[in-house]
């Protein structure tokens, strides 16, 4: 199997380019020395990482990000967690929601909370390495794709000559509530893409109808093929047949299909 190479100078969205910002958001979760490395090696020759402690209502202590810049593209990750450090809070519908980016709409306050502490760096550091109009793209997993969902928001609502380029979520928890989430899907248009892989528990939270999903939907079906529709029915047959080829793993297809590693396999086999 040969996968094309990350193109620098892509400015819209591809199967090919969602792999690797797919693999920009896995990166978020190595070491800083371990992220310029690999960021070395595909091309960006600026990095800058971020880790800022904060209180929050779930057990994470900080928030850890980094941007990688080139002269044709600059990508923001931010990190994700696993699913049993946050499945409790996601499931607390007593969390208040707090005002939106530029006071448009409302957000979680956990996701509020963990992006505040990294975001006014970042947005410096994007404006600051953005010397040759580069593209601009934020990703993230699980928690890091409300973070990264976030941080485009405000990026574009709250200077709007700033739109990014794109936004890449894999295994997204619901983030904000339904006005947002119409002004985020009118100014983001062909510019954010929401995967889910087949039972993916994450997703799911925190329950509707207090917080709702950004468009647009790609869905990763139970033998990995990658769809963009999936009607009602033929979903909710999916997931049954997703959750019978989980019986016997060791771990509870929701969260077996959360991790990053099965959303990565599930791109290679589209990409075959």
């Amino acid at each position: 199997m040969t996968i094309p190479a990350l193109d620098h100078s892509t400015t819209r969205y591809s199967l090919a380019h969602a792999y690797w910002m797919a693999q920009a958001a896995g990166l978020a979760m190595q070491d800083p020395d371990d992220i310029e490395a690999q960021a070395r090696v595909w091309g960006f020759d600026e990095v800058r990482n971020f880790q800022s402690p904060h209180r929050m209502p779930f057990p994470i202590e900080d928030t850890q990000a980094y941007t990688m810049a080139s002269d044709r593209m600059i990508v923001t990750g931010f990190r994700g967690t696993e699913v049993l450090k946050i499945y409790d809070w996601l499931t607390d519908v007593d969390t208040p929601p707090v005002p939106g980016p530029d006071d448009k709409g409302f957000v979680h306050y956990g996701f509020n909370q963990a992006l505040r502490a990294v975001y006014p760096q970042i947005r410096d550091t994007v404006q600051e390495l953005r010397t040759n109009g580069q593209s601009v793209w934020f990703t993230g997993h699980s928690l890091g794709g409300a973070l990264a969902m976030l941080a485009g928001a405000h990026f574009y609502f709250e200077e709007p000559r700033q739109l990014p380029d794109g936004v890449y979520t894999y295994g997204q928890p619901r983030t904000c509530e339904r006005l947002l989430a119409g002004l985020h899907n009118t100014a983001f248009k062909n510019r954010c893409y929401r995967f889910v892989n087949n039972n993916d528990i994450v997703p799911h939270l925190p329950p509707e109808p207090f917080f709702t999903h950004v468009d647009t939907l790609r869905y990763f079906d139970a033998d990995g093929k990658l769809h963009e529709t999936m009607p009602l029915i033929a979903g909710l047959k999916d997931q049954v047949k997703g959750y019978r080829q989980g019986m016997f793993a060791p771990e509870t297809d929701g969260i077996n299909d959360h991790h990053m590693r099965n959303y990565l396999a599930a791109f290679e086999k589209n990409l075959a």
